[in-house]
């Protein structure tokens, strides 16, 4: 089983969760079904806006449902390997590179019709939230970095 390590700074937090092919080693139980492959990170990184999960589905394997979401959007960056998205009954095909943005309306699932492991992210945030972004919200310090 992978180790992680949270280090809690004064202005941050850093998980280390191993290498992406011990994700396969995580598991997340809901009631009445196991999502092997899967790690939430928002209780390990006190995250205050979004959730994420770092997800490795074997070949062969899927999300055994479809599902909504009843407020949050979601976005799937596809790091390694190929398959499938069912969104509202259309199949659409991803793979490393992929990224797709999902309503949290939309009817969902996924697979891995490959021979090699899916490996992706997906990163949950309110719909209709985002105020401010990198362009608007960065503010640029008076210090330079100093790497000593």
């Amino acid at each position: 089983m992978s180790q992680i390590t949270v280090k809690q700074g004064t202005h941050y937090a850093l998980m280390e969760t191993g290498a992406t092919a011990q994700w396969p080693d995580y598991t997340v139980s809901l009631p009445g079904i196991d999502i092997p492959g899967k790690l939430f990170i928002k209780e390990s990184l006190a995250l205050t806006g979004c959730e994420v999960s770092l997800n490795s589905m074997p070949p062969g394997g899927e999300i055994p449902f479809n599902h909504t979401h009843q407020q949050n959007e979601e976005v799937y960056v596809f790091i390694q390997g190929q398959g499938q998205m069912l969104l509202d009954g259309e199949t659409i095909n991803v793979k490393e590179g992929s990224i797709v943005r999902v309503d949290p309306q939309a009817d969902r699932s996924w697979r891995n019709n490959s021979d090699a492991a899916l490996v992706y992210l997906i990163i949950q945030v309110r719909q209709d939230s985002l105020n401010q972004y990198s362009l608007t919200d960065g503010v640029v310090s008076e210090a330079a970095p100093n790497w000593a």
